[in-house]
C-alpha cells in the first residue's frame, strides 16, 4: 500500500511539470538559475572550489526543487544546463529531475540544486535522454570552499558533483537515485524550433537572446570571458 501511495504522490507532483511551459515561464526559470549561481559564487569561501570551477565541463541549475511529503517523500524540479565548448558556454537546454524517498515527512520545501560535470563522461551523461544519478552516472556530494583540498580525489571518482542550497546554506548533497531527463518541449519553445541536446550543448546552435544574462553569469564565474563565449 505504501508503494502505491508513493507512486501516486510522485505522479501527482510530476504531471504538472510535464506540460510545456510558455516563454515567460522559461525566462523566469533562466533568471532564477542565474540568481542561484550569482548568489552562491559571490561567497567563494562557502561556494564551489576554484579547482572544480576550472574543471567544469557542464553546469546544471535546478532552482527550488520541490519536496512535498506525507509519509512518503517525492521530489521534482525543472532546471537548465549549459556546457563548455571551444567557443565558450553553449546555449542552454532544459531538464527535469525526479526522485522519491520513504520516511515520515510532513510539509514541503524548496531547495536549489547545482550539478557540475567535471569530465567528458559527465557531459555525455547530460546528452542522454534520461539517466539516473548514482546508477548510470557516478556522482558525489561536491566539496565546498575556496581552497578545499579533497576535491581532487572526489572528481577523479565522480562524473558529477552535486550541491544543494536551502535556507542560505550551500553544501554537497547525495542525489543517488534521482532521475534526470531531457525537457525537449521547453527547449523547443525557447529556441522556436526543435534542436537536439547534442547540437545545442556542443555549441552548434546560437543561444537565444533571452538566455544571455544566464550565460554571462556562468561565464563570469566559471572562467570564460564574454568575448570568448560570444555573449
Amino acid at each position: 500500500m505504501k508503494k502505491i501511495f508513493a507512486l501516486l504522490c510522485i505522479v501527482g507532483m510530476t504531471l504538472p511539470a510535464l506540460a510545456a511551459s510558455d516563454k515567460a515561464t522559461l525566462n523566469a526559470r533562466l533568471e532564477s538559475a542565474r540568481t542561484v549561481i550569482d548568489e552562491i559564487m559571490q561567497t567563494p569561501d562557502k561556494g564551489i572550489p576554484n579547482s572544480i570551477v576550472k574543471k567544469a565541463t557542464c553546469i546544471a541549475v535546478v532552482p527550488s526543487l520541490k519536496k512535498g511529503a506525507f509519509i512518503v517523500g517525492a521530489e521534482y524540479g525543472q532546471g537548465v544546463v549549459t556546457c563548455r565548448t571551444g567557443r565558450g558556454w553553449s546555449g542552454p537546454v532544459f531538464i527535469r529531475m525526479a526522485g522519491g524517498s520513504f520516511g515520515f515527512q510532513i510539509g514541503g520545501q524548496g531547495t536549489d540544486l547545482v550539478l557540475v560535470a567535471v569530465n567528458d563522461k559527465g557531459l555525455q551523461d547530460l546528452l542522454k535522454s534520461k539517466f539516473k544519478i548514482g546508477g548510470d552516472a557516478a556522482a558525489s556530494a561536491g566539496p565546498v570552499g575556496r581552497n578545499a583540498q579533497a576535491e581532487t580525489d572526489i572528481s577523479m571518482r565522480a562524473e558529477l558533483l552535486t550541491y544543494s542550497r536551502s535556507k542560505g546554506l550551500f553544501a554537497g548533497i547525495d542525489l543517488d537515485g534521482t532521475t534526470v531527463s531531457q525537457n525537449t518541449e521547453d527547449t523547443t519553445t525557447l529556441y522556436g524550433a526543435p534542436h537536439t541536446f547534442n547540437e545545442i550543448l556542443k555549441g552548434n546552435v546560437l543561444p537565444p537572446e533571452d538566455s544571455r544574462p544566464f550565460l554571462r553569469t556562468i561565464a563570469k564565474y566559471f572562467h570564460t570571458s564574454q568575448v570568448e563565449s560570444g555573449l
